[in-house]
């Protein structure tokens, strides 16, 4: 009888969904519970050393940081997700700490305190994008044809980019085709899609407006204007 597993969860974070794909992927059996992380409960800061998500709890063992929970993952469960050659399976690994530099891009995007910092942080994210569109082969997924660890990680990337486009053109993927269209596909796996709840959108959107920085400025532009055209 396998152990039993509980992923712990906030409703916005990048790093669970990428631990919850790859569950779905591999075809785990778990529970999730959802925290809210501005309230922590004293159960999970028992359990959580840096105090954040994910952490997965596996029997009485809690692992926390979602790289070393994919590895477990990966050591221990069915449907491996790296590739079998050690050298891709670095460079794989290489690509999921890349997309983590590429969330951190993100959190200085939404939270620029004005106009030039917004633009600066925009066009700093499509230099990264350029730059995984060198390196990306015909798709659909990031290794071709085979559904990876990169793909679990860049899946949650993109999913932010729905709301960001709905408040502003900020040209994030302007001449690319590839990163495009792996985007596309991402948003359209179902293992993606589930990872988040029917009100994510709803939600990433109220805590973009909290940030009161310059996007939260340009969510309120959006606001008036479509009140005023009602």
């Amino acid at each position: 009888m396998s152990e039993p597993i509980t992923l712990v969860s906030h409703a916005l974070c990048p790093y669970v969904q990428r631990i919850a794909i790859a569950l779905a992927e591999k075809g785990v059996a778990h529970d999730r519970v959802t925290i809210d992380l501005a309230d922590k409960p004293g159960w999970f800061l028992a359990i959580s050393p840096l105090s954040r998500t994910p952490v997965l709890k596996v029997d009485d063992a809690a692992l926390f940081e979602s790289a070393a929970i994919l590895e477990y993952l990966e050591e221990t469960q069915p449907n491996p997700l790296h590739p079998a050659d050690p050298v891709e399976r670095a460079r794989h690994r290489a690509w999921i700490g890349f997309g983590s530099e590429v969330l951190n891009d993100i959190a200085g995007f939404y939270a620029a305190p004005d106009e030039a910092a917004l633009d600066a942080k925009a066009a700093a994210l499509h230099a990264r994008f350029r730059l995984l569109e060198d390196h990306l082969g015909q798709g659909p997924w990031f290794a071709g044809d085979r559904f990876s660890l990169v793909d679990a990680v860049f899946a949650p990337v993109f999913r932010y980019f729905e709301t960001f486009e709905q408040i502003g053109d900020f040209g994030f993927f302007d001449g690319l085709a590839r990163v495009p269209a792996w985007r596309v596909a991402l948003a359209a796996r179902p293992t993606a899609r589930n990872a988040v709840a029917a009100d994510y959108g709803d939600r990433l959107a109220e805590f973009l407006r909290r940030r009161n920085g310059a996007l939260a400025g340009r969510m309120e532009i959006s606001s008036v204007r479509e009140r005023q055209s009602a």
